[in-house]
């Protein structure tokens, strides 16, 4: 069966200038049952936005102090539905104006004018949204005396001894999801929620940070260093301790007020590297000749399983994106250190192993084992006549809920969490709590959406994309949610393709600095395994009615020219669909979001300078927006709902009990989560692998190519 693969956009809020009525127009329209998805690869009406009489007013041009960039917002139209003129003037009697959209076929595209639709801004709105920046909150005293109260008749499980050090081991994949008491492996909204709870919590003297080789992408990273940097505005101590130093673990690891290694460390800073598998000399040996149509230059999915070597356009792409990771290493090393990018990157072009060459340019504090930090710490905090630091680990941490200390305010937010690979349906061999099911997370939005308790919603997207009929789904479920409340898009690692397509429904997306993000391009693909059959001594004969019946289902020979000139124009018809939704979702025109297109991936920083996410910061940026949208002050506490928070299943318990007894290779996991969600039609991005160069050198070449064949189909 031929598969396609569709990929991502991002950056840039649009705010159309008087246009609160056709808000309001398009809202209600969209919200009637009479409204179905256009089945063309245009679309007729814009996803309306929610009421803007229950928030604040849309910026104008004086409020913004960054460079402006005008549109003209279009209605992508299908000839099928368009309207006609009769029914314009009947919603302008219904609404007292109609939504200002003029069709954007492709006569109109490069003539757009004054007359051709309503003008929007589409400015940088980095500067003008709520950054979020943490800042310690001082109790009153009737507040730290009912915290006082709560921890004294805290439940058995919450209590922690005055003067504890919370203890973290991260190594790893780290989650984006919350993860059940029988999962294994870590979370990062947990993590995270640590660190803030350990700030405010009295009986917390300071966090011993123990980092293990991490396999986390660089967004998660930057959110775990922004914890780290705000828990040491508390006054407390934070202390890290590496015995296996990349460049991962030492971007975090340098955040810390103390850097310990042990005398013995293995040290490996020696650069990053970006690779790239091509199956295309694998299968012609053994007979497998793929047929691949690749919508946009810059798409290399397709490039894995025809080509031999990397295009040029493919190695632009990549170039730029390891450009913009270890320029953002070195700035914030150099930052954090005090020196100059030059002298950083000087120093690690001489090849750093040891740990003497670390200490003496000052990258550590010292050299100790761990006993040694643990004897340190209990000298610093008064301890020596206790036998063991009195600390507290990370596990039972995480059940000391935020109400306890005072954290919470009485205004909810729903948090919904979308992580890992886009399917329809749940797979019976699916692993448990892994990846998107379109079904379910369309009936939590349906739930949250039919509340009144959730003043906003934030979306959480770790996905590189998956099915693309769930994806869309997904995006109208969302685009109805955001007409009847905020919803704010917070992206992790990676949201690409189809985690793109989800987020280009709400109305304010915020990214990392080196979330990947993009990719919007097509790729399509059939294998010809007449070879192949010729070799082993198979034979297939189809009988079929129909002039095209065999297009997916004949392997046995190459497509007919007729196949061929279908097959790509359903590639096509694919890519407009996909690329047009961007361009209305993003207010842009599609000749501009063409620019951005052609399946090319992007940083975070880089998505947010070319229109297609509106912020660059984590998770607590998009709370802070949120609570913009909502009206709700900035420095309120409020109730974050995790609607997406799982609850242990008996596959789920005998998975976590199996994986801590036999160790379960999580590379196995991920391989047989995509073997199962990789059926149809699919929205996803390339499988690109960023590593440091001793990470490279462990990853198993089998698995990887696996992975990247079928994250391509």
């Amino acid at each position: 069966m031929s598969k396609i693969l569709l990929l991502k956009p991002p950056h840039g809020q649009l705010h159309a200038l008087n246009h609160s009525a056709s808000r309001r127009n398009l809202s209600a329209f969209l919200a009637s049952s009479s409204f179905k998805p256009p089945l063309s690869p245009l679309l007729h009406f814009s996803p309306s936005l929610p009421s803007s009489s229950s928030r604040p007013p849309p910026l104008r041009r004086s409020s913004l102090s960054s460079p402006r960039r005008i549109f003209p917002v279009r209605a992508l139209e299908s000839s099928s539905t368009a309207r006609t003129n009769n029914e314009d003037k009947e919603e302008s009697k219904a609404g007292g104006e109609d939504d200002g959209a003029p069709p954007s076929s492709p006569s109109t595209a490069a003539a757009s004018g004054p007359g051709d639709g309503v003008l929007v801004e589409k400015a940088g709105l980095d500067g003008v949204l709520p950054t979020g920046e943490f800042e310690m909150e001082e109790f009153g005293w009737w507040k730290s005396f009912v915290v006082k109260l709560r921890m004294l008749f805290a439940f058995p499980w919450e209590r922690v001894k005055k003067g504890s050090v919370l203890t973290m081991k991260l190594r790893g994949q780290i989650s984006d999801q919350l993860k059940s008491r029988f999962a294994s492996g870590l979370s990062l909204p947990k993590i995270c929620e640590n660190f803030i709870k350990a700030a405010y919590d009295p009986r917390i003297s300071g966090i011993y940070l123990q980092i293990e080789p991490l396999s986390c992408g660089w967004g998660k990273l930057d959110e775990i260093r922004r914890h780290i940097l705000d828990f040491k505005k508390s006054g407390k101590f934070i202390v890290s301790y590496v015995p296996i130093c990349g460049e991962k673990e030492y971007y975090l690891a340098c955040a810390c007020g103390e850097l310990y290694v042990p005398p013995g460390a293995y040290v490996a800073l020696f650069g990053l590297v970006v690779q790239s598998s091509f199956l295309g000399g694998v299968l012609e040996k053994v007979g497998i000749e793929p047929h691949i149509q690749r919508i946009g230059k810059y798409k290399s999915a397709g490039d894995q399983l025809s080509r031999k070597s990397m295009s040029k356009e493919v190695c632009e792409m990549l170039t730029s994106l390891l450009d913009s990771i270890y320029g953002n290493w070195l700035d914030t090393i150099s930052s954090t250190q005090g020196k100059t990018r030059e002298e950083i990157e000087e120093f690690i072009n001489t090849g750093v192993y040891q740990v003497e060459k670390l200490k003496e340019e000052g990258w550590i504090t010292n050299t100790m084992y761990d006993d040694e930090v643990m004897s340190m710490l209990k000298e610093r905090l008064g301890q020596k006549d206790k036998k063991n630091l009195l600390s507290v680990d990370y596990s039972k941490y995480s059940r000391v809920r935020k109400w306890t200390l005072g954290l919470e305010g009485k205004e909810q937010f729903a948090i919904i969490r979308a992580s890992g690979s886009i399917s329809r349906t749940r797979s019976p061999l699916s692993i448990p709590s892994s990846g998107i099911v379109g079904e379910q997370l369309i009936e939590k939005i349906r739930t949250v959406r039919d509340t009144k308790r959730y003043k906003a919603v934030i979306l959480r997207i770790d996905s590189p994309g998956g099915d693309a009929l769930a994806s869309d789904l997904m995006w109208r479920e969302i685009k109805l949610l955001a007409a009847s409340k905020p919803v704010i898009v917070s992206m992790s690692d990676v949201a690409a393709s189809g985690g793109y397509y989800m987020a280009m429904a709400a109305e304010t997306i915020v990214a990392e600095n080196l979330t990947l993000t993009g990719s919007i391009g097509v790729v399509t693909g059939k294998f010809s395994l007449n070879k192949l059959y010729e070799r082993i001594g198979f034979n297939k004969e189809i009988i079929s009615r129909g002039r095209f019946a065999e297009l997916n289902a004949a392997d046995q020979r190459p497509l007919r020219p007729d196949e061929a000139e279908l097959f790509a124009k359903s590639a096509q018809n694919i890519y407009r669909q996909f690329r047009d939704k961007a361009a209305f979702s993003r207010s842009m025109s599609v000749d501009q979001m063409e620019e951005v297109a052609q399946g090319r991936v992007w940083s975070g920083k880089d998505a947010a300078s070319r229109g297609l996410v509106d912020a660059i910061g984590g998770f607590s940026r998009a709370v802070a927006i949120a609570k913009h949208r909502a009206n709700i002050p900035q420095d309120s506490q409020v109730k974050l709902v995790e609607v997406s928070r799982p609850s242990p299943s008996l596959p789920e318990i005998l998975s976590g009990i199996g994986n801590s007894l036999f160790g379960l290779d999580q590379t196995v996991k991920g391989v047989l989560q995509d073997l199962t969600s990789a059926n149809g039609v699919q929205a996803r991005m390339d499988g690109i692998l960023f590593e440091s160069l001793e990470n490279a050198l462990d990853d198993n070449a089998i698995f990887r190519l696996i992975k990247e064949y079928q994250s391509s189909f």
